[in-house]
């Protein structure tokens, strides 16, 4: 069994896609940007409009999803384009997204690790008819989560919500600083002028595209798919209650991969255009990634709060639950991704 790869010489590979193509999608994504921080003045920071916040997520939804697709071509085609002006450019777009990004995901997160507790205080996790020697553990368990699940939703609600209005303050701040008027005005220029190098304009992207696919998949070749291919492995939880506030240490080399998909996805929009295929089984590999990290941030949301000082011990047993129930998730997602991903392997001629 072998990967399927792009081949510069398929049609879906975009055999016609040149330089011009790269700048017609760049352009294109500029474009979406100056509209979407139109949008986001209107309706949220400073803008006046008074539209109401969800316009104003949505605005700031489409900036992030355009400076990604910028910053991912700038880093994919990096040699068709002008080095110092890409290079210089790339570190500001990734400085803007990840501001932007943090009051989303403190919300999510917040989200997320309620939901959980709802879910794990309810009797459906510790079936009521349950009898035998094993009833009285169950009840007791289910008594010290339900005591201590209100106080550990109530600290989250607190930390997390302070977070995102510091995120919120930060993003607002970010976006009326110079700093960000300076990329706005580049990106700006991008709309209308591409700094291609002089070969760009009859230089084939496939072959650019082709190996941002190899670097995917170099990286989840060395992933533990063999491992995550057993729904129940545990794998996720080595270390998981380690007072180490540092991030998980398994955590990384799967974000990596999200983010290497990211940017091959982007490489075949970029290729075929409006008119790209979707790929349903890289959708779903995308989708198992992105509830990966979900859940990992929000483990350590968790593993971050059951470190505050003089909590009650029926709270702490809480957040511990709630721990272990999202590395759990963790583990689910790498399932999850292995499942997908192995469903992409075809047999070559």
């Amino acid at each position: 069994m072998a990967q399927q790869h792009l081949d510069p010489t398929d049609p879906v590979a975009g055999p016609s896609a040149t330089g011009e193509t790269l700048a017609g999608y760049l352009r294109a994504q500029a474009t979406e940007f100056l509209r979407a921080l139109r949008l986001h003045r209107e309706t949220g920071a400073g803008g006046g409009g008074g539209n109401g916040t969800a316009e104003s997520a949505d605005a700031a939804r489409a900036l992030r999803r355009s400076v990604r697709r910028i910053s991912g071509s700038l880093h994919t085609f990096r040699p068709l384009l002008e080095a110092d002006w890409s290079e210089g450019l790339r570190p500001e777009l990734a400085w803007l997204s990840g501001t932007l990004s943090m009051e989303h995901g403190y919300a999510a997160r917040l989200e997320r690790l309620l939901l959980a507790l709802h879910r794990l205080s309810g009797a459906a996790v510790f079936p009521a008819q349950q009898t035998g020697p094993g009833a009285a553990r169950a009840g007791t368990e289910r008594g010290n989560l339900t005591v201590g699940a209100a106080k550990a939703g109530a600290l989250l609600e607190r930390q997390l919500t302070l977070a995102r209005t510091r995120a919120h303050s930060t993003a607002l701040q970010a976006l009326g600083s110079s700093r960000f008027h300076a990329v706005a005005d580049k990106v700006a220029v991008l709309a209308s002028e591409v700094p291609l190098t002089p070969a760009a304009a009859g230089t084939g992207l496939g072959p650019l595209a082709a190996a941002a696919e190899e670097r995917l998949v170099d990286a989840v070749t060395a992933l533990p798919l063999v491992t995550a291919g057993s729904p129940y492995n545990a794998e996720a939880l080595v270390h998981g209650l380690s007072p180490d506030p540092a991030p998980h240490p398994q955590d990384g080399p799967w974000h990596q991969v999200r983010l290497l998909l990211r940017l091959h996805r982007y490489a075949r929009e970029v290729l075929c255009g409006e008119d790209a295929p979707v790929d349903v089984r890289l959708l779903a590999a995308g989708q198992a990634l992105d509830r990966h990290r979900d859940a990992s941030e929000a483990a350590a949301a968790a593993a971050s709060a059951a470190r505050t000082p003089r909590i009650a011990p029926a709270t702490a047993y809480a957040l511990g639950v709630l721990h272990a129930d999202q590395r759990h998730e963790v583990e689910a997602a790498r399932f999850a991704f292995q499942q997908s991903w192995q469903k992409q392997a075809v047999s070559t001629p």
